[in-house]
């Protein structure tokens, strides 16, 4: 006999205990399935993608930064799509061709197992996802335009997890005064100390309001609402001086003319 071949995944959600969940469920109710891969937001998604090819891919639609609908226009037809969404809505309106698969959180037991049996039966019928789903693109246009239009607020940031000591501490985002980085590491500075992450400016330019966060050089991002003034100096140049701080922020030229009408 032949030995089964593992059919690999990928799961996308940016909420860690989700992701878990869906994990645990698939490995118990899908034991040839083989999660290869776990994304916390739409590029990473991609990036895992190409990195590993996986045949399934579970993607989070509301995801901080690309979204999953973005994501899976970037994959396209090279993988079986099923989206995880808690809006009933899209379920409802941007599936009802049969393109793409989904789950609606929070999802059962019982709408996972028809999930698994109709993406078994795809691969089992040998179906490229090209030809098993001529209309995808099209279903991926609705819900992109269901997004534009308001049919949920986006997703930012809440808070952030950071490693203080031997713990591990969630700090609200709306606390943080700045976050400064170098090559591997972000500093977030917030209202009752400093933590390290391993996430990157361009990250969470992605995944923070920017309503709120705003980018101020290369290395920086700081919270608005934790600026006390703005003070201009030759050259084009200025500094940020925050509220019951002493830390003084360069402001770099590329960023400038955020603060022009301040």
């Amino acid at each position: 006999m032949s030995a089964v071949v593992p059919v690999r995944a990928l799961v996308a959600d940016d909420e860690p205990l989700l992701r878990g969940h869906l994990r645990s469920l698939l490995a118990r109710m899908w034991p040839e399935l083989e999660v290869v891969a776990e994304a916390r937001n739409g590029r990473e998604a991609v990036e895992a993608f190409e990195r590993d090819q996986p045949q399934v891919v579970f993607l989070d639609i509301h995801m901080p930064g690309l979204n999953g609908v973005e994501a899976a226009r970037q994959i396209g037809r090279r993988a079986l799509l099923v989206f995880v969404t808690a809006y009933e809505q899209y379920a409802v309106q941007a599936f009802e061709q049969g393109a793409i698969d989904y789950l609606v959180k929070p999802f059962d037991e019982p709408r996972l197992a028809d999930t698994i049996a109709r993406v078994r039966e795809r691969l089992a019928g040998g179906a490229t996802p090209a030809a098993d789903d001529a209309g995808l693109e099209a279903v991926l246009q609705r819900l992109a335009a269901q997004l534009r239009s308001g049919g949920a607020a986006p997703v930012y940031l809440q808070w952030i997890r950071a490693s203080v000591g031997s713990s591990v501490r969630l700090i609200p985002v709306d606390r943080i005064h700045y976050l400064r980085s170098d090559e591997k590491y972000t500093l977030v500075v917030w209202e009752e100390g400093e933590a390290l992450i391993r996430k990157s400016i361009r990250e969470l330019t992605e995944e923070l309001d920017p309503e709120r966060f705003v980018q101020i050089h290369r290395s920086t991002i700081v919270n608005l609402h934790r600026i006390e003034q703005i003070q201009r100096g030759p050259n084009e140049t200025a500094e940020v001086h925050l509220k019951g701080r002493s830390e003084v922020l360069p402001v770099s030229r590329s960023y400038l003319h955020l603060f022009r009408q301040m």
